[in-house]
């Protein structure tokens, strides 16, 4: 590849929109253009960055036994239907209507369509197990795409699907698609941590994220310092406390004019907040819920979701609490209350706490679940912070930004139950099929990989994953020696399978070098001075800098043993 006969459009200045590293530097070195928001077309070095992870998430998917196909990204209405999807997915699915009124929508992920497909095909357990992928472009209306190809609206994605007999059989099927990632990221050259994680949408019984770690990261992730206990923030379980072995004491109804929030009440009465209760009310499926958790902690809302049942739940506003409860916020309790009321282990432990008395300007002391009032559920609601415990070894936590590029589910059979996916077993029964379902944001990891390796000059490619693993420049274009041995060098390199960007235009050294590293490229070859005054190469790790000088035989030799050594780690 010709660097002056390529479309590689860097640019010197920032660009206002980037609000992220790789964002800024995918721009600036003309791997993407933005078509309109969210939306982005790859330039030749943008795709062929995309082109090297697929090549390794294909060879592994394949040694894990998976089979590549390739689904519709229209959808049709009806299929998603079955599923009660097209109603609870939100206004993220692109629904339209083609000329003959039938609805669809764009794919944002393929469990409806790939559960058609085996539903077709698949009639007896000798025709099982199955695990089918694809990578294929997706579509998701986010309502604020940013920061690149980190969250767009179309990306790239592999999605896999497996169908099995049994639980053991999907648990089986789950694990070797949880090898297959771990050997995908560690080859990518990735920073990684597979986590636990919510489901969400894509439903299911458990499920694992894979995320890289950088500090531009949107998930928070909680590790443990000690044992192997990771999990993304929403998911992390906070461990279960004693219950305060105190005696009750008599319920005091106290006036507290004009205090609201915490930290008032607090230094009004004298306490600390782990000693108030505070009662947050939010909308779940239309319906105001109550939530008690301590006055220093937070409601996860994804936990609340799930013990709820329901697609989303939201905080509601002051406005919205009076319509619900007839209190002001900052006054509201347990006792009495009206609205649907669920506490959080924490709170269910405590004794003698101090709670909103539902009147203005009072609040209650001494207040106690069980005398006092009634929960409908007790659960694990907050989020989990850096003080608590380890939940699997009761060691320290530690809170680490992370991104994901990838998420395993095991789906157990709720769509092949709802679209009628079975298969006759020994005995002549039908079975639903049990399914699990495999995703990778191919796209993504490309700027994953830029947020967790560049510097100030530009990226700094994994080698794995690098567009062209070498750059070669000329710095003498009209010296028929270096333009020579430059030429020569630069199609041995091809021949022995290297990819090789040749910088053959008429610049300036330092304009060259300076693009040099704003692509990132891992290693550099450069022929100028020493060249000509000694006959030597320059080759130089982009990664941390380090230079060696080679003879021009010695050139190739050389870049390939780099080139194997990385492919092995």
């Amino acid at each position: 590849m010709r660097f002056s006969k390529s479309l590689i459009p860097t640019l010197k200045e920032n660009p206002a929109e980037a609000e992220v590293s790789s964002h800024r530097l995918l721009l600036r070195a003309g791997f993407i253009r933005k078509l309109t928001a969210g939306i982005y077309t790859y330039l030749p070095l943008g795709l062929a960055a995309v082109r090297k992870v697929e090549n390794i998430v294909r060879e592994e998917m394949n040694r894990a036994g998976a089979q590549e196909i390739l689904m519709p990204m229209v959808q049709p209405a009806d299929l998603w239907h079955e599923t009660g999807r097209y109603e609870k997915y939100g206004p993220e699915l692109l629904r339209f209507v083609d000329r003959h009124e039938r609805e669809s929508c764009l794919g944002p992920t393929h469990e409806e369509v790939i559960t058609d497909l085996l539903r077709r095909e698949v009639r007896s357990y000798r025709d099982l197990p199955q695990n089918l992928y694809q990578i294929q472009t997706k579509f998701r209306d986010e309502i604020r795409p940013r920061f690149g190809l980190m969250r767009g609206r179309e990306f790239i994605m592999k999605d896999a699907y497996s169908f099995d007999v049994d639980d053991r059989s999907a648990e089986e099927s789950y694990q070797r698609m949880f090898d297959a990632y771990m050997r995908i990221f560690s080859r990518c050259g990735l920073d990684f941590r597979p986590v636990e994680a919510d489901s969400g949408t894509i439903g299911g019984s458990f499920s694992h994220e894979f995320m890289v770690l950088a500090d531009t990261g949107e998930d928070t992730l909680v590790i443990c310092s000690s044992c192997d206990y990771a999990a993304n923030s929403e998911k992390a379980a906070v461990m279960a406390v004693t219950e305060d072995p105190s005696p009750m004491l008599d319920l005091e109804k106290i006036e507290t004019p004009g205090k609201r929030k915490v930290p008032v009440v607090c230094e009004f009465l004298g306490i600390e907040a782990q000693e108030l209760v505070k009662t947050m009310v939010f909308s779940a499926a239309g319906e105001p819920v109550a939530v008690l958790v301590r006055g220093d902690r937070e409601v996860q809302d994804v936990k609340l979701k799930n013990l709820l049942g329901v697609a989303d739940v939201e905080m509601l506003g002051d406005k919205d609490v009076f319509d619900a409860t007839g209190v002001p916020t900052g006054y509201l309790g347990p006792i009495g209350l009206k609205i649907k009321l669920v506490v959080d282990n924490e709170v269910a432990a405590m004794k003698n706490f101090v709670t909103g008395a539902n009147e203005k300007n009072y609040h209650c002391r001494n207040v106690n679940m069980g005398r006092d009032f009634e929960a409908s559920a007790v659960a694990d609601l907050r989020q989990i912070t850096d003080t608590d415990p380890c939940p699997s070894c009761g060691e320290k936590l530690v809170m680490r930004e992370g991104i994901e590029v990838g998420h395993v589910f095991k789906l157990g059979t709720g769509y092949s139950e709802a679209m009628h996916a079975v298969f006759q077993d020994s005995d002549g029964q039908d079975k639903p099929m049990v399914m699990g379902c495999y995703g990778i944001g191919v796209s993504r990891i490309v700027a994953a990989a830029i947020e967790q390796n560049h510097d100030e000059n530009g990226m700094v490619f994994p080698l794995p994953i690098a567009p062209m693993q070498v750059i070669l420049l000329n710095l003498g274009v009209k010296d028929v020696q270096i333009t020579e041995a430059s030429e020569l060098l630069y199609k041995e390199l091809l021949e022995k399978g290297v990819d090789v960007l040749l910088d053959d235009r008429d610049e300036r050294p330092g304009s060259k070098f300076k693009d040099a590293d704003l692509l990132g490229i891992p290693l550099r070859l450069t022929l100028g001075k020493s060249f000509s005054k000694n006959g030597l190469v320059e080759l130089r790790h982009r990664s941390n800098g380090a230079t060696e000088e080679l003879l021009p035989h010695q050139v190739t030799e050389r870049v390939l043993k780099i080139i194997n050594l990385a492919a092995t780690k």
